[in-house]
C-alpha cells in the first residue's frame, strides 16, 4: 500500500494510538506528502514561437494546493544565450538578461518546483513545448507529466466564449490580470483560473481533480539544486503606443470560436490564437511561418485540419471587416495579404466576405420588425441595400446614418444604380448625389420619412441561388453530426446540427451559422423534443 493511499484510509479511521509509534511515523510521512500534492502552474516568456529554435527568456511556476489556491510562487529571467527576440510583446531587453541565469543554472530549481505535482498552462502544449526543449539543450529529460491545459479546459466551464486568451477566460471569470505578458503575471492568473475551474460551484471534472494524485507517481530526474540568485524583471516604462494598422483592428476580438470547422480539434483553436499573435504587426515572416508548422505538428493536427483552421481565421477576419457593413479598401488589402501568406489564392477572400456577409445578414434578419398593417412607404428597405445622404442637419444625419447601419443598411458616399433612396431635406437640388438620383431613377426621401424605413428594415430577398452558397463550399464543409461537433451530452444521441441551430434561434439561443455548439444548448434541444 503505497503512503498516499495509507493516508486517504487512515483519514476515514479512528486516530491509531499514541503508542504505535511506526503507524504514527507513517502517518505523518503521508500528511507531508499530501501536503506537496497539487498543481504546479508555469508560464514562459520566449525569443520567438518556435521550441526548437527560439528560447525561454523568463519562466514563472506558481505552486497550489488540490484546490487551486495559491501556495507559493516562483520567477527569474533567463539568459538566453542571445537576442531576447520580440521585446515589443513580453517587455524584457537585452539588458534585462545580461546578469540572468542560463535555463540550465536553474533547472534543479525548477524541477524541485515542478516533481511530484500535476503542471498546468494556458495554452500548454506551448509551453511545454518550451520546457522540454530547454531541459533538453542542459542535458536532461522532462518526463512525461499529466497536465491541465487551460485554454483547452476553457470549452468545458466557459463553453460561450469567442475568444479563449488568458484575458478573455480571466475576464469571463472576473479575475483580474495584472503585469499581461510577464511570465509571473499570467501564471498568477492562470492559476486563479484554475481555482476557478475547480471551485464546487463548477462542478470540475473528474480527470481534472485527480491529476494531482496521477503526478505523484511521474519519476523525475535528478537534478542538482543549485543556489543561484534569481534575477525578476524591472517595471516596464510604458511605450507610446503605436497607431494600429487596418489589420490589428480586425484582430481585436476576433470571432474565433464561431467560425472553426464543426468537429474540429479543440487544439485548432490554439493554434489560432497563436496565429493571430503573430499577425498582430500586420506583418507574417519566414521565421513565424516555419514556426507555425512546427506549432502545427505540436499540437498533432494534420495539414487538411491546419488548412481548415486558415480559412477559418481568415472567415473570422471577414466576419470583423463586414461587421459595420462596409468593407474598406484597407480591410480587402489585409485580408488579401493575409491569405497569401497563409498560401491561399485571391478568390478565397471574396467567398470569406461573401459567407460573413451572409451571416451578417441572417442574423440581422432575425432582429427585423414585421411591418405595420397600416404601412404607408411602399416597398420597405432590405437588409444590404444601399442608402446615400445629401444635405440635412449634420447631427441629424449622423444619427440616421449610425442607424442605418445597425440595421444592416450600406451607407454610400455616391449614388449609382444600386442604391435603394437617398435621404435629403431638399434644401439643395442641384448637388451630385440628387442629380444622379433623379438621373437613376433612385428614390428620395426626406429624413422623417427615412427614420421610419429604417425603423421597419426587412430580412434581404436573395437571389437564387444566393452568391454566398455558390461560394460557400470552398471555405465552410458540409457539417457532420457527430458527438465531437456538437459536445454532445453524455447519453443522448446525435442529431443534424442545422436543426439545432435552427431551433436554438427560434428560441433566442445566440447561435453563429458555424462552430462548436455547446453542451447545454444540444442538451435543451433534445429536451424539448423529448417533453413532445
Amino acid at each position: 500500500m503505497g503512503l498516499l493511499e495509507s493516508f486517504r484510509r487512515r483519514k476515514q479511521q479512528p486516530s491509531l494510538p499514541t503508542t504505535d509509534l511506526e503507524a504514527v511515523r507513517q502517518q505523518s510521512r503521508a500528511v507531508e506528502l499530501y501536503a506537496g500534492i497539487g498543481f504546479a502552474v508555469i508560464d514562459v516568456e520566449t525569443t520567438g514561437l518556435s521550441a526548437g529554435r527560439d528560447r525561454v527568456v523568463e519562466i514563472a511556476v506558481v505552486n497550489t494546493d488540490m484546490s487551486g489556491r495559491i501556495v507559493d510562487t516562483w520567477t527569474t529571467l533567463i539568459n538566453p544565450g542571445g537576442s531576447v527576440g520580440a521585446t515589443r510583446i513580453h517587455g524584457i531587453t537585452n539588458a534585462d538578461v545580461r546578469h540572468a541565469p542560463s535555463f540550465a543554472d536553474v533547472a534543479g530549481e525548477i524541477t524541485s518546483r515542478l516533481a511530484g505535482r500535476a503542471l498546468v498552462a494556458h495554452n500548454a502544449p506551448f509551453d511545454l513545448a518550451f520546457l522540454r526543449a530547454e531541459y533538453a539543450r542542459a542535458g536532461w529529460q522532462l518526463p512525461a507529466c499529466p497536465y491541465l491545459c487551460t485554454l483547452d479546459a476553457s470549452w468545458s466551464y466557459l463553453p460561450h466564449l469567442s475568444r479563449r486568451r488568458l484575458p478573455d477566460c480571466c475576464y469571463a471569470s472576473g479575475i483580474e490580470l495584472n503585469d499581461a505578458h510577464s511570465a509571473l503575471g499570467d501564471a498568477s492568473a492562470t492559476a486563479a483560473l484554475l481555482a476557478s475551474f475547480l471551485h464546487p460551484h463548477r462542478q470540475p471534472r473528474h480527470q481534472h481533480t485527480q491529476l494531482p494524485l496521477q503526478a505523484v507517481d511521474v519519476a523525475w530526474p535528478s537534478v542538482p539544486r543549485n543556489a543561484v540568485a534569481t534575477v525578476p524583471r524591472t517595471p516596464r516604462v510604458e511605450a507610446t503606443p503605436a497607431v494600429p494598422g487596418t489589420l490589428a483592428a480586425l484582430l481585436d476580438d476576433l470571432p474565433l470560436s464561431s467560425v472553426m470547422e464543426e468537429g474540429a480539434p479543440q487544439a485548432t483553436t490554439a493554434y489560432v490564437e497563436l496565429l493571430a499573435e503573430a499577425l498582430e504587426d500586420g506583418i507574417l515572416t519566414d521565421d513565424e511561418a516555419s514556426a507555425l508548422a512546427e506549432l502545427a505538428k505540436t499540437y498533432v493536427l494534420t495539414r487538411q485540419q491546419v488548412d481548415a483552421a486558415h480559412r477559418g481565421f481568415l472567415l473570422a477576419l471577414a466576419h470583423k471587416a463586414v461587421e459595420d457593413g462596409k468593407v474598406t479598401r484597407a480591410e480587402r488589402n489585409d485580408l488579401l495579404a493575409t491569405a497569401a501568406v497563409l498560401g491561399f489564392a485571391d478568390g478565397i477572400v471574396k467567398a470569406v466576405l461573401d459567407e460573413a456577409t451572409a451571416a451578417l445578414h441572417e442574423a440581422r434578419s432575425n432582429e427585423c420588425r414585421p411591418l405595420p398593417d397600416s404601412w404607408p412607404h411602399g416597398e420597405p428597405l432590405r437588409i444590404g441595400q444601399g442608402v446615400a445622404f445629401t444635405g440635412c442637419d449634420e447631427l441629424e444625419r449622423a444619427r440616421l446614418e449610425g442607424r442605418a447601419q445597425a440595421a444592416g443598411l450600406r451607407v454610400t458616399g455616391a449614388v449609382s444604380r444600386k442604391t435603394a433612396v437617398l435621404v435629403t431635406d431638399g434644401a439643395d437640388v442641384g448637388t451630385s448625389k440628387a442629380r444622379s438620383a433623379r438621373q437613376y431613377g433612385t428614390r428620395i426621401v426626406t429624413p422623417t420619412v427615412f427614420a421610419e424605413l429604417v425603423a421597419y428594415v426587412q430580412p434581404v430577398t436573395p437571389p437564387d441561388p444566393p452568391p454566398a452558397s455558390r461560394s460557400a463550399s470552398s471555405v465552410e464543409p458540409r457539417e457532420v453530426a457527430t458527438p465531437a461537433n456538437m459536445a454532445q451530452p453524455d447519453g443522448l444521441p446525435t442529431v443534424d446540427p442545422s436543426a439545432v441551430r435552427s431551433w436554438a434561434r427560434q428560441q433566442g439561443w445566440p447561435i453563429g451559422l458555424r462552430g462548436r455548439l455547446p453542451a447545454d444548448v444540444v442538451a435543451a434541444y433534445h429536451a424539448a423534443h423529448t417533453e413532445r
